[in-house]
């Protein structure tokens, strides 16, 4: 049986990827998309190669020469990766933006990466390019690139009737020439650019295939394509399997929920917090039937089955995701245990991976071993290096590490060593099967006075196992650890003086305190005698304060729970063991 894709080890570029899809595959649907409507369109590998060549010749007639920064910042849909591949063909490299940067970062990032050419999606949804942060650069749209020429030369779609011969006839890029530079807004709010050439994606790429296998794959893309995760695994990959990607223009979880459905699809490639939406929203519907009970001991009774069994088992479940739904791959925050352990008893095989824009995938469990709590083994066999350091600090070398940050040799030389190691800033250990298990981030570590480090991650995944989904650990005196709440329930809290609470809302309030204190308690019973808690605090405000890529800037939250004016809605539940802090 011939393999489903050429063995990537041996590609040249990215475009080496469209190129094999082309050859095997090329009337079969590539990418789609979901209107509000419901209305889906699609094209194929074939349409997408030539969407591909309309962008690249447009970006050349443009002025952009190889090498030039063309900034991406639009929604996900078959345009704009037909813009990535056509920016590939014209050796130009993509700076993609989240459509949740400020204006301010998207400034800062305009000016630092020198960029000559804003490329906007359009829709609803699409970013205001007024007041944006872009100044005067030159704008297109993701629309205007890949529309098809018209035949009448007064058109501004018209290309010469050469136009597909010259495309083709271009140099291509290599694997050392950089594709694209994703700059990362910390916590600190400083923009870093990640240059990210061809062959270290590539080389992401390639280990992505020792861990998924290549089934006959059809996605709901779900995730933002100005992600690394997104584009490697979910569009490179994806690609190169021959997978049918659907994107949706909605964030209306029943439009979400009805092309899952629809396309059938087998795969979804998700962050924890929309696999948990999507069990909570499984859960309120058995509720609603009153089966919790049944549902309960059916589940107690599959998780001893095979996989196939327990979908026959759940199979009504199953019709509400098209009937197909055989795996799940999340990253990029804690996956719950419990979480994991519910979808696969209804015989959904959910791995778990960890990695870096920096450095690709380092790790990620295997369908042969999804152990719950740990993020797996390094890919096998594989060239990527993983080591941890004398204080546990998570190091990778090998072919998929960026080539630097843009422009910014210094920031370079702090995370990456003499020997070309990556300093991830994230602590972890191996267990007693060599697999990984994240344990936290290296700046967040709070020394006690006996000298004994905690790990905020560890008690705020404590919390999350106890019902509290969002929390902040942090140290507000020497060896006093608190937590900073955001209520399962934002509704029922007054936010200041100003609010207007509704009928009720004092026995309301006084409930949630009770559900708050209980979580606490069982979270402190979960936790060892250094890490316990000593009270919790609720945040005022409506979210925590978070970059565009969602993570939360601790630095604020700490600057609140350490400042000396009073603090509205605290509660204090001393720990019995205080003492032993103090050492």
């Amino acid at each position: 049986m011939e393999p489903s894709h050429s063995d990537v080890a041996t590609f040249t570029s990215l475009l080496n990827i469209l190129d094999d899809a082309l050859q095997r595959r090329p009337d079969r649907p590539a990418l789609g998309l979901r209107g509000d409507d419901g209305v889906d369109w699609h094209w194929t590998y074939r349409e997408l190669d030539r969407r591909s060549k309309l962008a690249a010749f447009r970006l050349r007639a443009a002025g952009l020469q190889p090498g030039d920064r063309v900034i991406t910042w639009s929604p996900s849909s078959p345009e704009l990766p037909a813009v990535y591949f056509g920016a590939m063909r014209a050796r130009l490299i993509v700076v993609p933006l989240d459509l949740r940067m400020a204006p301010d970062t998207v400034a800062r990032i305009v000016g630092r990466a020198g960029t000559t050419l804003a490329v906007l999606g359009t829709g609803r949804d699409a970013p205001d390019p007024h007041g944006s942060g872009l100044g005067d650069l030159p704008l297109t749209t993701t629309g205007a690139l890949t529309a098809e020429p018209s035949a009448d030369a007064s058109d501004p779609t018209w290309l010469p009737p050469d136009w597909e011969a010259q495309a083709d006839a271009w140099e291509r890029p290599g694997r050392d020439d950089l594709f694209e530079v994703v700059f990362t807004s910390g916590t600190t709010g400083i923009p870093k650019g990640v240059m990210l050439t061809h062959g270290a994606i590539l080389s992401s790429i390639d280990a992505f295939g020792l861990v998924i296998p290549p089934l006959e794959h059809r996605v709901v893309s779900l995730l933002p394509l100005s992600h690394l995760m997104e584009q490697a695994a979910a569009l490179f990959y994806a690609t190169l399997v021959g997978a049918d990607i659907l994107y949706i223009r909605s964030l209306n979880p029943r439009v979400i929920f009805e092309a899952i459905r629809d396309h059938g699809v087998t795969t979804l490639l998700v962050v924890p917090a929309v696999l948990e939406i999507f069990w909570n929203a499984l859960m309120r519907e058995v509720d609603r039937r009153g089966q919790r009970g049944q549902f309960d001991r059916a589940r107690r009774i599959a998780r001893h089955l095979p996989y196939g069994a327990r979908r026959w088992m759940f199979r009504s479940i199953h019709r509400q995701f098209g009937g197909h739904l055989r795996l799940v791959v999340t990253a990029g925050a804690y996956l719950p245990p419990a979480l994991q352990a519910a979808w696969e008893d209804l015989g959904v095989i959910v791995l778990q991976g960890y990695g870096a824009t920096e450095c690709g995938i380092v790790a990620c469990s295997t369908l042969d071993d999804h152990a719950p709590a740990t993020v797996g083994r390094v890919p096998s066999p594989s060239p990527i290096r993983v080591t941890l350091s004398d204080e546990g600090e998570i190091l990778v070398g090998g072919p998929t590490l960026f080539s630097g940050y843009w422009g910014d040799p210094e920031a370079t030389a702090a995370v990456v060593d003499a020997e070309g190691l990556y300093h991830t800033g994230d602590i972890a250990r191996f267990d007693e099967r060599g697999n990984l298990v994240l344990l936290g981030r290296v700046r967040n570590v709070i020394v006690l006075p006996n000298g004994f480090n905690v790990f905020p991650e560890d008690i705020e995944n404590a919390l999350h196992d106890a019902g509290l989904a969002e929390t902040i650990v942090v140290e507000t005196s020497p060896g006093r650890i608190e937590a900073i709440v955001l209520p399962p329930d934002r509704s029922l809290i007054m936010l200041g003086a100003d609010a207007r609470p509704h009928e009720h809302s004092g026995r309301e309030e006084a409930a949630l305190r009770a559900r708050i204190d209980a979580a606490v308690r069982e979270a402190n019973a979960h936790l060892s005698a250094n890490q316990r808690i000593a009270a919790w605090r609720l945040w005022p405000e409506a979210d925590f304060p978070r970059t565009h890529t969602l993570k939360v800037r601790r630095d604020q939250v700490q600057a609140w729970a350490a400042s000396e004016t009073p603090l509205p809605m605290v509660h204090a539940e001393a720990a019995s063991d205080e003492a032993v802090r103090g050492g």
